[in-house]
């Protein structure tokens, strides 16, 4: 190993390390689950659909990664919970947590009833909350640990119909500030990734207006939107030993759409 490597290694690797991702199996959360596992984590995937979890595990496994996935449904707190054990039991408790997993129901507010805010606090609030509570007290006890939350620019401006999805990224930053004040001191870095729009199925509805996209991409600085990809880097920086004087921030990876 060269010094470059050695450098290089002593920053960003994360050899050694079990990484959760939630929402691992589709768009940035399966991005994110691939670049960790490539930088040397043992990766468990948390989704619903198993096809996909499995099919994006046997693909890291096949590049010589090591991964392994859970079937879960984030909308319950029981099923929360029984997620967190069950991917807990693979290989052993998380140094890395990343929330990706979400629903994005964006009725207009005149039609937003009280099952869709419920289902849609479940997923994007309260599943990294309870997540969170069951694995940042270890990592503050091992002096280790690394929480990473998928936001939305929805946190920071309505637009494209916000509704609820924006009032739980919004809150989704809030927590991770609160579980940065929480643990920071004893090594657990907090910290959100805010995307612009990214070319995923979550978006599929967004997609479906070519003129919209294309709007949405002249707004950026880089000219693009974003894809899954965009993500790696930053994810593999907030998972690492580099990111440990961040903390309780949010990362805005979405091409200089925040401030066009």
């Amino acid at each position: 190993m060269t010094s470059t490597d050695a450098y290089l290694s002593s920053l960003f690797s994360l050899g050694g390390r079990v990484a959760v991702v939630t929402g691992g199996s589709s768009g940035i959360g399966r991005a994110i689950a691939g670049a960790l596992a490539r930088a040397g984590a043992r990766v468990v995937l948390v989704a619903r659909r198993e096809a996909e979890l499995a099919a994006t595990a046997a693909e890291l496994v096949a590049d010589g990664c090591t991964a392994a996935w859970v079937s879960a449904d984030l909308g319950t707190r029981a099923g929360v919970r029984d997620a967190a054990e069950r991917a807990a039991a693979v290989y052993g408790e998380p140094d890395v947590l990343v929330s990706s997993a979400g629903i994005n129901l964006r009725p207009p507010m005149d039609d937003l009833d009280d099952a869709t805010w419920d289902a849609t606090m479940a997923v994007n609030l309260e599943a990294p909350f309870l997540l969170g509570q069951r694995f940042g007290p270890g990592m503050a006890e091992r002096g280790f640990g690394r929480l990473v939350h998928v936001s939305s620019q929805q946190a920071h401006r309505a637009f494209v119909t916000s509704g609820a999805y924006g009032v739980s990224k919004g809150a989704l930053e809030s927590l991770a500030r609160s579980q940065a004040e929480a643990w920071s001191a004893r090594g657990v870095t907090a910290n959100t990734l805010v995307p612009g729009f990214v070319l995923t199925p979550l978006n599929a509805r967004l997609q479906a207006d070519p003129a919209r996209v294309a709007a949405l991409a002249d707004r950026t600085l880089v000219g693009r939107n974003g894809v899954p990809g965009d993500f790696a880097g930053a994810a593999v920086f907030l998972a690492s030993a580099a990111s440990a004087y961040v903390t309780g921030q949010s990362l805005f990876v979405d091409g200089g759409f925040s401030v066009h």
